[in-house]
C-alpha cells in the first residue's frame, strides 16, 4: 500500500472515530442508564423504582410533609399496581418519612444495584431536601459523620434498629450533594468501593447501560447481566415435568441462543416490556420470533399458559436486543411475577 494510500486510511479512521465519540456522548440518555452510573463494575442485577412517576401514575398527592400513615397507604396502592416490586424501600418507607426526612412519597428515583462483593441503594432525592438537615437528622439519630462531606456515615444494625424499621440496606450512607443523590449500604467498606466510582477511580458497572437503554424509561424495572438471568430464570427451577414440557415447546418454536443479558420494565398505563440479549446479532431475529411464539403459549414451571397474564402485542430485535412488548390481563401482577424463574420465554 502507497503512503498516500496509508494516510487516507489513517484519515478516515480518524474521522470514524471521532464520530464514535460524538454519538456516545450526544446519544439520549434515560434516568436509569444516568443511574447505572452508581452500580460498580460487578454488578449483576439492579431494581429500579422511578418513584416521581409512580406518585404520577397513581394521582398521589404524597410528599415530604405527608404523614407515616399517608406514606403507607401510598406504598400499599403502589404495590396492588405492581409499581414498588423492585423497591428495597417498601418496610422502610413510613420509617424513612419520619425519621430521616425523606422516603418513597418524596424521591425522584431508586435504584438497588447488586453484585456477588455487595449492594448500593442509590436514591435521588430531588432539589427541596437540604442535605444539611439531612446530615443533622443522620447524626441526631447515631451515625458517625465522615470527615469528608462526601464520605461514608457510619451507622450499622444497631444504629438503624435505634430508629425504627429500616432495610438493613439503609445501615451506612453517603450524601452527594451536589448530584442531589443519596447512597447507602449494608456494609461501610463496599460503600467506599462506591464512592470510588463516583470521584471516577474505579470502573463502572460494564453491560447493563445497553439493556437499560432499550428499556426505555419504565416506572419499574430488573435489568439482570447474563450470568445471572440464564441462573436465576432458568428452567431448571421448575420440576422435572414441567422442564420436558418446556424442552417440547422450545424445540417447537425454533432454535434461541443463550442470553447475555435481561431486562424488564413496567410503564405508565400497564403495559410491559422485556428485553434479552444475546451474544450474536445475526441469532437476534430468529430468537425474537421464537421467543415471542414462547411467550404466547403455555408457562410451564408459572402454571397456565403465558396468555393468562398478557397479550404480546409487538416483537422484534435490533442490533443485539431481543424486545418484547406485552400487556397485561387486568389483576396480573407480569413485572414481579416474570423476573424470577422459571420463565420459559427468557431460557437459554
Amino acid at each position: 500500500m502507497s503512503r498516500r494510500a496509508v494516510a487516507a486510511l489513517a484519515a478516515v479512521l480518524v474521522v470514524v472515530a471521532a464520530a464514535l465519540v460524538a454519538w456516545r456522548l450526544l446519544a439520549p440518555t434515560t434516568p436509569l442508564v444516568d443511574a447505572l452510573a452508581y452500580a460498580p463494575d460487578g454488578t449483576s442485577r439492579a431494581s429500579w423504582t422511578d418513584w416521581e412517576g409512580v406518585r404520577r401514575e397513581l394521582g398521589s398527592d404524597v410528599g415530604a410533609g405527608s404523614s407515616a400513615e399517608e406514606v403507607d397507604a401510598f406504598v400499599t396502592e403502589a404495590f396492588s399496581s405492581d409499581l414498588s416490586s423492585m423497591s428495597a424501600l417498601g418496610t422502610s418507607a413510613a420509617t424513612m418519612q419520619t425519621e430521616l426526612g425523606f422516603s418513597p412519597a418524596s424521591l425522584d428515583w431508586e435504584l438497588l444495584a447488586q453484585s456477588a462483593d455487595g449492594a448500593v441503594e442509590a436514591m435521588g432525592v430531588g432539589e427541596d431536601l437540604s442535605f444539611d438537615y439531612l446530615a443533622q437528622r443522620l447524626e441526631d439519630a447515631g451515625w458517625t459523620a465522615p470527615e469528608d462531606d462526601e464520605g461514608v456515615w457510619v451507622g450499622g444494625p444497631d444504629v438503624a434498629a435505634g430508629v425504627g424499621s429500616l432495610t438493613p440496606e439503609l445501615q451506612h450512607f453517603a450524601l452527594l450533594a451536589d448530584r442531589g443523590v443519596v447512597l447507602a449500604s449494608d456494609e461501610a467498606p463496599y460503600l467506599e468501593q462506591v464512592l470510588e466510582v463516583v470521584n471516577g477511580d474505579a470502573d463502572a458497572a460494564d453491560g447493563l447501560g445497553d439493556l437499560a437503554s432499550a428499556l426505555g424509561e419504565p416506572l419499574a424495572a430488573a435489568v439482570y447481566d447474563g450470568a445471572y438471568a440464564c441462573e436465576h430464570l432458568a428452567m431448571a427451577r421448575a420440576d422435572e415435568a414441567a422442564q420436558a414440557e418446556a424442552d417440547q415447546l422450545v424445540a417447537a418454536a425454533g432454535d434461541v441462543h443463550p442470553l447475555t443479558g435481561f431486562a424488564m420494565g413496567a410503564f405508565p398505563g400497564g403495559d410491559v416490556r422485556a428485553v434479552l440479549e444475546v451474544e450474536d446479532a445475526d441469532d437476534a431475529p430468529g430468537d425474537a420470533d421464537a421467543r415471542a411464539q414462547l411467550a404466547a403459549g403455555p408457562a410451564p414451571g408459572q402454571g397456565g399458559d403465558f396468555a393468562d397474564r398478557f397479550s404480546v402485542e409487538a416483537a422484534g430485535s435490533d442490533g443485539r436486543e431481543i424486545t418484547l412488548d406485552l400487556r397485561p390481563v387486568e389483576g396480573a401482577y407480569v413485572l414481579s411475577d416474570l423476573t424470577s424463574g422459571p420463565v420459559l420465554f427468557a431460557t437459554c
